[in-house]
């Protein structure tokens, strides 16, 4: 089992949710986020007096699933949330050891 994280921009939240649903994965979750990259932020002006924002609006999405799916899951989330200019995201693929659903105590894949 594969757990996939992937920073993306708000506005893209539903293209990758739609998807992902398309090829047939169904349980996300989604997480607000600030952060910044290389566009390190930018300068922004409010009531005439200039200030820096560091941190910039960002979703989290993380999905667990089984290996082999893990490269259409990839493809679908970077075609969804690619916008072509910096700050598109980030995307992270990292190993689970188990996964135990706890209502049923199903474990493995059968969990997911």
């Amino acid at each position: 089992m594969k757990k996939i994280e992937a920073i993306i921009k708000p506005f893209k939240l539903d293209e990758v949710k739609e998807a992902l649903q398309e090829i047939g994965i169904q349980g996300i979750t989604v997480t607000e986020a600030k952060g910044f990259g290389r566009q390190k932020g930018h300068a922004e002006l409010y009531r005439g007096a200039e200030y820096i924002v560091d941190f910039l609006p960002k979703v989290k999405i993380e999905i667990v699933i089984g290996d082999d799916v893990v490269e259409k899951a990839i493809d679908a989330i970077r075609r969804a949330a690619q916008t072509g200019r910096i700050g598109d995201g980030k995307i992270f693929v990292s190993n689970i050891e188990e996964a135990i659903r706890i209502r049923t105590g199903e474990s493995g894949l059968d969990a997911i």
